[in-house]
């Protein structure tokens, strides 16, 4: 399951809210959605800078290799299921796992389709900065957290341990783990996936403790690496109550999703889709191009492409 935020290419832009009662906001569908005729495509993207690699890699060449018009649309995780059902867009490039959304449109409704494996395997965990690991080595044991939890008191955690996390709208486990494992630490959002790298940053640069919320892949690892946390071990099932979580997370090979129709008929754009299938470090590659070193997302894919040709000429065979 996938949790995270940041700014993002896309000539459109869909915000979405989330929660009880929140509005349905995926009718502000793309321009180019089910344009009858159009060789066209639409691609969801999700707000973190992995997400935003896949689809400005995937944008480069339906644009540039196979002719087509290509739309972006921002859109949260779960309304990305409703979006992608409805036809509003075509295409989910890396999904962590939704078993709820995949049994009502996949197996029930069957107005989505898996489009295979995105080669990439996905995995959350808490993390603190490897020189604190080095000068505390069990601290990477939750058991022994509480008794660090003081290195990690901010003013915003209510004299509590500090655990990071990024936007309030990641849907996390780490609050249900904090209560079930009986630890002395107050989740605190960052607000986004930028500011929670832009605080790391900053404690790493004055070698600060911290405790974040954090997966991979992520480019941030080779600027400021990080040493996970041993939380109790995943097992089939053990996150099934949201609630009574006291498990770490699994890790999970990330996959894609084409709404049905443009599945069965989206011509070379639905098979190029299919096949598109990269490493992580492949990814890695174009996210640090984008969120480091400011890069537009179709310049990094152009520069990518460009060095890449082995890779992605198989996608079109």
């Amino acid at each position: 399951m996938r949790r995270r935020t940041t700014a993002l290419v896309g000539s459109l832009v869909l915000l979405t809210a989330t929660g009880c009662g929140a509005a349905d906001m995926t009718k502000q569908a793309s321009p180019f959605a089910n344009a009858g005729g159009a060789k066209s495509v639409t691609l969801s993207v999700q707000s973190w800078v992995g997400a935003q690699s896949n689809v400005a890699v995937a944008q480069y060449i339906l644009q540039h290799k196979l002719g087509y018009r290509v739309d972006t649309v921002q859109v949260d995780e779960v309304p990305a299921w409703d979006a992608l059902s409805q036809g509003r867009v075509d295409a989910l490039l890396e999904d962590w796992g939704h078993p709820d959304q995949e049994k009502r449109y996949v197996k029930d409704k069957k107005t989505i389709a898996h489009g295979g494996d995105l080669g990439v395997t996905g995995h959350i965990g808490w993390f603190v900065p490897t020189y604190l690991a080095k000068e505390h080595p069990d601290i990477t044991d939750w058991r022994n957290l509480n008794k660090y939890a003081s290195l990690f008191r901010t003013a915003e955690s209510g004299g509590k341990g500090q655990l990071m996390d990024g936007s309030p709208s990641y849907v996390t486990n780490d609050k249900a783990l904090v209560k079930n494992l009986k630890l002395d630490y107050q989740v605190v959002f960052a607000g986004s996936e930028a500011a929670q790298i832009t605080q790391m940053k900053q404690f790493a640069k004055e070698k600060k403790p911290f405790l974040t919320y954090w997966y991979s892949p992520q480019w941030l690892f080779e600027k400021v690496p990080m040493t996970e946390v041993r939380l109790p071990p995943y097992k089939e099932g053990c996150d099934a109550d949201a609630a009574k979580v006291a498990c770490s997370y699994p890790h999970t090979p990330l996959q894609k999703y084409l709404n049905a129709d443009f599945a069965r008929s989206g011509g070379k754009a639905a098979a190029f889709l299919k096949k598109f299938r990269w490493t992580t470090r492949d990814q890695n590659e174009v996210s640090l191009m984008i969120a480091d070193q400011k890069l537009d997302p179709q310049e990094a894919a152009r520069k990518w492409v460009d060095s890449h040709p082995a890779v992605w000429k198989k996608w079109l065979s």
